[in-house]
């Protein structure tokens, strides 16, 4: 039976078979005895994506008090949730995000502590989900970017709307009014140039 680690666009923590192509955490906020989620979910602002191989570790999942190891199916869809590059194990790519975020929010030499301040304040809304409006339209935001349409969540490629799921995307959609997922701040670090890496059906 798969654990409860699988990170969605929306940030929600489900079970599902599907793994997807990195891991990350926010904290501790599992029990090691039974590997099931506490009610938090979350302990710290700092919610970083991380790769799923390092230097040949491998930690046994929820197996420890440690950090509560979840699973994302693309970078895109950790960046909606509200995370961003591990400057650990993703280091270069963490500097290429900051260069980027200083450049789209007109800011320099921010930390890693003080990014993580502003996007705590961009991906919750009294715990849940912060929602923003659209700051263009739809087919005009950066690849990588992620929107909110009623119930279902869809990735920006190419000006098409691709309606995510936990084993992939799907066939481009229509969107009528739709809000904006990824938080703002990385939204203008990809308007600035950063690019996230998206899932293999992101092409299709």
């Amino acid at each position: 039976m798969p654990l409860q680690n699988r990170v969605t666009p929306t940030g929600d923590i489900i079970a599902t078979t599907h793994r997807g192509l990195f891991t990350g955490n926010r904290g501790i906020i599992h029990d090691p005895a039974t590997k099931t989620l506490l009610t938090k979910r979350w302990s710290t602002p700092a919610w970083i994506t991380c790769l799923c191989e390092f230097r040949g570790w491998r930690r046994p999942v929820m197996a420890r008090r440690s950090w509560t190891e979840l699973f994302f199916l693309d970078e895109a869809t950790a960046f909606a949730a509200g995370h961003r590059p591990c400057f650990f194990c993703r280091r270069d790519d963490a500097k290429r995000f900051r260069a980027a975020w200083e450049k789209g929010n007109g800011v320099n030499g921010i930390s890693a502590k003080a990014m993580d301040a502003v996007l705590h304040g961009e991906r919750l809304d009294r715990g849940q989900k912060r929602l923003h409006a659209l700051p263009m339209p739809s087919a005009e935001l950066p690849d990588g970017a992620m929107v909110q349409q009623g119930e279902e969540s869809f990735l920006i490629v190419r000006g098409r709307a691709l309606l995510w799921s936990p084993a992939g995307y799907g066939d481009a959609r229509i969107l009528g009014k739709a809000m904006l997922l990824t938080p703002p701040s990385s939204l203008r670090a990809f308007i600035a140039g950063y690019r996230p890496l998206l899932h293999p059906t992101a092409s299709g």
